[in-house]
């Protein structure tokens, strides 16, 4: 499926992930003029002033507009969704794409704030968007059409490679693993550096060779058609220094459990900020 990335698209939420939506967007091709952006904080709007000649606002009252956007984007905190639909459920058309963000929040909820019939599409990007490196998964409302189908994934092609589902409930995994998988992989520079360190070697070396070992390894698993599988045996000599340290993290109770039990309370937790299961009160976070 592919789309004209055309406008106007109105981006309600200015944090990294909409920042990086943004730039995206413009390196695209949208025209800046076809862009609003509505972020409440001053500064954040004074940072994404460098966009060029983008309209701003602070809230959905002073984004002053003679015709209803082609997509609505809403990149807000999925704490803050619930509070922030109402402002916008009188400003888009008939034909104005919905597009959320935002974990856990389902095309129900944001079906409801809207009139009927309002074409919705889910997403959940991740953070490498900020490089056009992004890995975002789609699912779209019963009411989204072909056009705006294919305008939500020009939207998130612009910042990266798009796939679609068709069960919404999927999603809260792919929370758990691509949303915040770019978390998981920085821990995970921040553990094998600390584990140099622990053992010996100088801290800024540890932390370098942690940093390009994960960026090379990333880029060689990006651009080789073999599976993952495939790529660790290769560098994998049997009886070898790697066999041994593989043997550990390969036991039962090591990473395959931790990283099973790690996806599985990411995803947990969508389903609270959703509603769809008690859980603690909401706090802080992002769009993911």
């Amino acid at each position: 499926m592919s789309g004209t990335l055309g406008g106007p698209i109105w981006l309600v939420g200015g944090g990294k992930m909409g920042g990086a939506l943004a730039r995206g967007w413009l390196a695209a091709g949208l025209p800046p003029p076809e862009l609003a952006i509505v972020e409440p904080d001053a500064e954040r709007r004074a940072e994404l002033a460098q966009l060029g000649p983008v309209t701003f606002a602070a809230s959905a009252a002073e984004l002053r507009a003679p015709v209803p956007p082609r997509a609505l984007v809403l990149a807000v905190k999925p704490q803050t969704m619930r509070a922030v639909l109402p402002a916008w459920t009188a400003r888009i058309g008939c034909e104005t794409l919905v597009l959320s963000i935002a974990a856990g929040i389902r095309i129900a909820t944001l079906e409801a704030a809207f009139p009927p019939g309002t074409g919705v599409v889910r997403a959940m990007p991740n953070t490498p968007a900020a490089i056009g490196r992004g890995a975002t998964v789609l699912v779209a409302g019963p009411n989204a059409t072909a056009e705006q189908r294919a305008l939500a994934e020009a939207l998130l092609a612009a910042v990266g490679e798009v796939h679609w589902i068709a069960d919404e409930e999927l999603m809260h995994l792919v929370t758990a693993l691509s949303g915040g998988g770019p978390a998981y992989v920085f821990y995970l520079i921040e553990a094998l550096a600390e584990a140099g360190t622990a053992l010996g070697l100088p801290a800024e070396l540890a932390e370098r060779l942690a940093r390009a070992t994960v960026a090379g390894a990333g880029e060689l698993a990006r651009s080789s058609p073999a599976p993952a599988a495939r790529l660790r045996a290769d560098v994998t000599s049997p009886g070898g220094t790697t066999a041994e340290a593989l043997r550990v993290l390969m036991a039962p109770e090591a990473w395959p459990r931790l990283l099973r039990e790690a996806l599985a309370a990411a995803a947990r937790r969508s389903r609270e900020l959703g509603g769809e299961v008690p859980g603690r009160a909401a706090s802080g976070g992002g769009a993911g």
